[in-house]
């Protein structure tokens, strides 16, 4: 069985959160312990040493970063439980780290503990993805540097800066790195769009994103192409033409 623990200040959003672990995952997941604030956490984890812990992020003394920031390096998996805490849910963007947002919705708590689950069963090492969450953390109000990939064989820590540009294929996102390395990721790319919008990306076409620091030039015949230090060809739409060539002035 998995050993599972819950930690919330509010006692009905932790008996709820137990109620659906036994309703759609009581044949693989036991909750052994449950805590309403950080030190109480701290004690309930050392205790049982649970394979997953259900986190809420503002609780009493502090927070959940401060937690796992106690306890690094640990070896549980984590979903974040979170009341719309803007840069909360942007590092855990960031770092591909599941989460829920209060009110909670059954179908989202679902596709997260499975997701969980699927990391314990297959044993995914994911320490670096833990060190990299609370760098995040720690570099509160700061662009980010790293980010997590998660594609069906493995977590990819990536340096933003070497992320040329991304390419959509429907419900798919495409990484093209400096290296000449290609990552495949099943998000789509609105979701990267909004998350690398302060790290100098743009998008010049709705299913390209690229990095600003890699345009070469702007080629303005025939509707128009983004030409990549690479000598790839980015379309360019005629309404971002605009946009991208005063945001390059700039640059």
């Amino acid at each position: 069985m998995i050993k599972a623990v819950v930690i919330d200040d509010d006692p009905g959003i932790r008996e709820l959160n137990q109620n659906l672990l036994k309703e759609y995952f009581g044949h693989k997941i036991e909750v052994v312990g449950q805590a309403d604030s950080v030190d109480t956490g701290i004690n309930v984890i050392r205790n049982t040493k649970p394979h997953l812990v259900l986190l809420d992020i503002d609780i009493k003394g502090g927070n959940g970063f401060e937690i796992l920031q106690q306890l690094r390096p640990y070896s549980f998996k984590i979903v974040f439980i979170t009341a719309f805490n803007n840069f909360a849910i942007k590092a855990l963007k960031f770092n591909a780290i599941d989460y829920i947002v209060k009110p909670i919705n059954e179908v989202e708590f679902q596709q997260s503990i499975q997701n969980a689950i699927q990391l314990i069963e297959t044993c995914q090492n994911t320490q670096a993805q833990a060190d990299n969450l609370l760098e995040s953390f720690q570099r509160k109000g700061l662009p980010q540097k790293k980010m997590v990939l998660r594609t069906a064989e493995a977590l990819h820590i990536v340096n933003i800066a070497e992320v040329m540009y991304c390419k959509s294929d429907n419900s798919y996102t495409t990484f093209h790195l400096v290296s000449g390395e290609e990552i495949i990721v099943s998000k789509a790319l609105r979701e990267y769009s909004d998350l690398l919008s302060g790290n100098g990306f743009f998008r010049p076409h709705q299913s390209y994103l690229v990095n600003l620091n890699f345009v070469k030039k702007v080629d303005k015949s025939d509707g128009g192409f983004v030409i990549m230090k690479n000598k790839a060809e980015i379309p360019l739409s005629s309404r971002q033409k605009k946009k991208l060539i005063a945001l390059l002035e700039k640059w």
